[in-house]
């Protein structure tokens, strides 16, 4: 059997723009509210380091223009009414200051993975300590047992280990096999261990298998595909949006941006542009490419068929449960995409015996009961 786990990644756009409400707040609302007419359960991997951000605007400006308040209750609703809640850290927030509406962030801490052990861990620690004491007061048995990095940064992998073990994370999830970067954030997940069965990871390398290991890896579902499938309404909506929001193009004067060096955006199909990887248009036609579990970006048919060949090749005797976790980003969420997204659903809703809705708190317990 499949544990169908739909991750959130709760935040703004990636240059700093957007109005939390509008790009977190309503579209979230509208998921929880899909999730539930279905049995789904949503988690949301919170973006604490841009939720300081926000507090810190109200505290010191008098004003909530940054809707802190509602982000506060919203993911107490969501514990609340048995969804989940866990970490995700946009890095570059921790120094970010305000200017005309804009978030500038600190770029040279853009890449998580790389920062120095003790300011990995200080973060860490930080943000985890802020999601328990939010969310406990509702849900006493609350725990931050999750985490995924930004631009899913976590190679090399021997800090970002150790400072989630210190911190008493058991979970990463921000490996996406057969995943390559190159640019600001660089890392190859070609030889991860699998594109969905968990596994424990070897101290200083994520993708590698360790029985002995204290962090589990859940990674996002993924296949090797070709560039065809990644053609698709919901994914061409995507591409426009970060045109419009690329990463260094955040409003600010040519003075400003000149004095807060940005880094380049992604191109407008992420990992399978050509500039990403240095090849040419030619060469990135005719290879195969990382295509995620993306609930915004893919098609619901395609999903069901990712289902069901994940179920095929990995659970053909229905005697395990498996993680096949998916990804997603409010501000991405449009009444198309919730069209597409109903199909997945009902389609999941409607074999019980082969999908089971789940979330990461629910895969935590179920590991940590495996293992005693």
């Amino acid at each position: 059997m499949l544990g169908i786990i739909f991750t959130l990644d709760y935040e703004i756009h990636g240059n700093g723009e957007g109005n939390p409400y509008d790009l977190m707040i309503e579209p979230t609302e509208r998921l929880l509210r899909l999730c539930e007419q279905f049995g789904a359960k949503l988690t949301i991997m919170a973006d604490v380091a841009e939720i300081l951000k926000f507090k810190e605007y109200k505290e010191e400006n008098r004003q909530d223009d940054y809707s802190y308040d509602a982000i506060v209750d919203q993911l107490r609703g969501a514990i609340t009414n048995g969804h989940d809640v866990q970490l995700h850290i946009h890095s570059s927030y921790f120094n970010a200051t305000h200017d005309n509406g804009y978030w500038i962030q600190d770029w040279s801490e853009y890449d998580f993975a790389r920062l120095p052990y003790e300011r990995m861990s200080g973060m860490i620690g930080l943000c985890k300590q802020f999601l328990e004491s939010l969310l406990r007061p509702v849900d006493s048995s609350y725990r931050c047992v999750a985490f995924r990095a930004a631009n899913w940064s976590v190679s090399p992998s021997k800090n970002v280990v150790q400072a989630l073990i210190e911190h008493g994370i058991s979970i990463d999830t921000s490996i996406f096999k057969y995943g390559r970067r190159k640019g600001v954030v660089n890392f190859d997940y070609s030889q991860a261990y699998s594109p969905i069965v968990p596994w424990r990871v070897k101290e200083d390398d994520m993708c590698g298998r360790d029985d002995t290991g204290s962090l589990w890896e859940l990674p996002i579902y993924s296949e090797r595909r070709w560039i065809g499938a990644f053609l698709t309404w919901n994914r061409f909506s995507r591409a426009l949006m970060s045109l419009r929001h690329r990463v260094g193009q955040s409003g600010l004067s040519s003075q400003q941006t000149r004095s807060h060096a940005t880094p380049a955006g992604n191109g407008w199909l992420g990992s399978v542009a050509p500039d990403s990887q240095g090849e040419g248009w030619l060469a990135t036609l005719l290879q195969r490419h990382a295509w995620k579990a993306d609930f915004n970006q893919c098609g619901g048919g395609q999903l069901i068929n990712a289902l069901h060949r994940a179920s095929d090749r990995y659970d053909p005797h229905n005697n395990k449960m498996l993680p096949f976790i998916l990804i997603g980003h409010p501000k991405l969420f449009t009444k198309r995409n919730e069209k597409s997204l109903s199909l997945l659903l009902r389609h999941c809703a409607k074999h019980p015996d082969k999908f089971e809705f789940g979330t990461l708190k629910a895969m935590h317990l179920s590991l940590r009961n495996n293992a005693s």
